[in-house]
């Protein structure tokens, strides 16, 4: 149906109606909890954007949901549906503890970094090269071998925090508290302005690997013949693209993209790698790739919006006891509902109008 429509209707129109249509759902959700809906809005968005603090939170969730959001993207331009950044970014977060365990207190903070950085990325792409190659070599279908190999990370994880990196005497469920070269830096030291927050050097590294997707989707032979294998796998085969070899090497580059979310997660915040890091980064990641499109612009615009529902809705909750946290996990649930199972709800009525006015 929305092939019919210009692209500024499917890139811009639908998902903003769409947006507003879970908007509207979650402002009837407030009002039956008893507050005013506007009111929380106003509270919601002076606290995650107005305020210079809290749109440095914002912006440092915002990070790891750039690359959890480009993970899944990069697969979808192949056709393929990763469910799995999730447990990638987890074994992501496995391999850059490795690095800083083995190196922290030899190495000086200008290797030590790139080294952690290269440890989640492999991590993450071996991880998803399993499945990768599962669909690639045995036709195993990449959305089931991806949702297993999340749950077979949460349990391998479990193993190796209990088993190996808890510090003797520790309690917390959590590696050691790594050497202070291995932290990231911060960008309130640049700007003051944004407060004693996370926000760090990964939100530059997020915007660098925007642009270089969108380089190497949209102005390279390579991304021409991903995004052909996407359309028709048929016939980019036909026209000399190994598809195995594809599948492979973009499930290995979309592991490694969601490996790197671990980086903002440890290195700009904890330190020290602990179990369910992730929070749901990698779902949220699929409701992004989904709501923007899978453009850079789309993906940046529908990451800091949820990096937003974050900050806001703590704040909110704090001013607003009626209201509590689990409610913007329910906001986040129908802004999926209606960019991913309903994205082509309103194009029936778009076309028809557009029709209309041509006529």
């Amino acid at each position: 149906m929305n092939n019919d429509l210009p692209r500024w209707a499917t890139a811009f129109v639908m998902p903003m109606l769409n947006l507003l249509s879970a908007l509207l759902v979650a402002a009837l959700v407030i009002y039956m909890l008893g507050e005013d809906p506007a009111e929380s809005l106003s509270i919601l968005v002076n606290s995650a954007l107005l305020n210079p603090e809290g749109l440095s939170y914002t912006l440092f969730y915002a990070s790891t949901f750039i690359f959890t959001g480009l993970s899944v993207s990069v697969a979808m331009q192949a056709g393929l549906f990763n469910i799995g950044s999730e447990g990638q970014m987890y074994i992501g977060g496995l391999g850059l503890t490795v690095a800083m365990l083995a190196f922290d207190q030899t190495l000086p903070a200008w290797l030590l970094i790139p080294a952690a950085m290269i440890g989640a990325a492999l991590f993450g792409a071996l991880w998803g090269f399993l499945p990768g190659y599962l669909q690639a070599r045995r036709g195993s279908h990449i959305v089931v071998t991806t949702i297993m190999f999340n749950f077979i990370a949460a349990s391998l994880m479990n193993f190796v925090i209990v088993k190996y990196l808890i510090p003797p005497g520790e309690q917390n469920t959590a590696s050691r508290v790594f050497a202070e070269s291995g932290e990231m830096p911060r960008l309130n030291t640049w700007f003051p302005s944004l407060g004693d927050t996370p926000l760090n050097v990964s939100f530059l590294l997020a915007i660098a690997a925007l642009v270089i997707y969108g380089v190497m989707v949209w102005r390279s032979s390579w991304g021409f013949k991903l995004r052909a294998t996407g359309l028709n796998k048929h016939a980019a085969h036909y026209a000399g693209v190994s598809i195995s070899k594809m599948i492979i090497i973009v499930m290995l580059i979309s592991g490694a993209l969601a490996g790197l979310g671990s980086v903002n997660s440890i290195m700009g915040s904890t330190h020290y790698l602990s179990l369910n890091f992730v929070g749901g980064a990698g779902f949220i990641g699929i409701a992004i790739a989904l709501m923007g499109r899978q453009h850079p612009v789309g993906i940046f615009l529908s990451a800091v919006l949820f990096g937003a529902l974050i900050q806001g809705g703590f704040d909110l909750s704090l001013e607003k006891p009626n209201i509590p946290t689990e409610t913007f996990i329910f906001i986040q649930g129908l802004i999926i509902l209606f960019c991913g199972a309903m994205e082509n709800f309103y194009a029936p009525a778009i076309s028809a109008l557009l029709k209309r006015t041509k006529g």
